[in-house]
């Protein structure tokens, strides 16, 4: 009878801390592919998904794909003008309409060392388009990435980078996203990193496992001697 009772408080327990589990309490993951495609000397295209989880592989919170025309203005500086389409879950563990999103954006990147060390700068501005059943809404965006990418030998190589956004809607909200992973070079083209990425947004502060995969093609017409 008393490992009976024990057996019924720690179920009561265990359930009621499920109950008041919120999505802070809870490791999420997040999955990208990310693609640069060569067209010419100046111009690529690029190509990205992302799959966002409240729990690791499970409980979907977000879903993003986007298309982007890339120009090299110098060998240290690039321009983008991009489209992206998003689906929202409506909130964690709860039946909510989910929330679609059309975003076009405009960014460039400039990247330089100091001394042997590569640093990249992403500044980025969004125009985000939102509807929620009949109900519309519009927000812009101001984001701006420093980071690094600290090669350990041929195959191995560490990726760092910090992220702070602004969405500027009836107020001000800010975000911030701290990134670092192992990458792995399966090829010159291809190369995989798996980290940690913490992400901290209207007072929550929430922890993700981090899987990508990054490729570059080159589509350039080559010279024939």
């Amino acid at each position: 009878m008393k490992y009976l009772l024990t057996a019924i408080l720690l179920t009561i327990s265990i359930s009621n801390s499920y109950s008041q589990t919120s999505q802070e309490d809870m490791l999420g993951s997040w999955f990208t592919y990310a693609g640069n495609h060569k067209i010419s000397d100046k111009i690529s295209a690029s190509t990205l998904a992302q799959l966002w989880t409240f729990e690791v592989a499970e409980n979907f919170n977000f879903i993003l794909v986007f298309g982007a025309l890339n120009y090299q203005l110098t060998p240290k500086l690039t321009t983008t003008i991009g489209y992206g389409y998003g689906d929202i879950d409506g909130g964690f563990y709860t039946d909510k309409p989910h929330t679609y999103e059309n975003r076009v954006f405009e960014q460039f990147v400039y990247k330089h060392k100091i001394g042997n060390l590569p640093i990249d700068h992403r500044f980025r501005v969004e125009q985000r388009f939102f509807h929620k059943l009949d109900f519309k809404s519009t927000s812009h965006r101001l984001r701006y990435r420093l980071g690094t990418k600290i090669k350990l030998n041929k195959t191995l190589f560490i990726r760092v980078h910090d992220e702070f956004l602004a969405t500027i809607d009836d107020e001000i909200i800010d975000e911030n996203r701290l990134y670092g992973a192992l990458g792995i070079n399966l090829s010159k083209s291809v190369n995989v990193q798996f980290g940690y990425l913490n992400r901290k947004i209207k007072g929550l502060n929430l922890h993700r496992l981090q899987a990508g995969i990054f490729i570059k093609t080159d589509h350039r017409k080559k010279q024939v001697d």
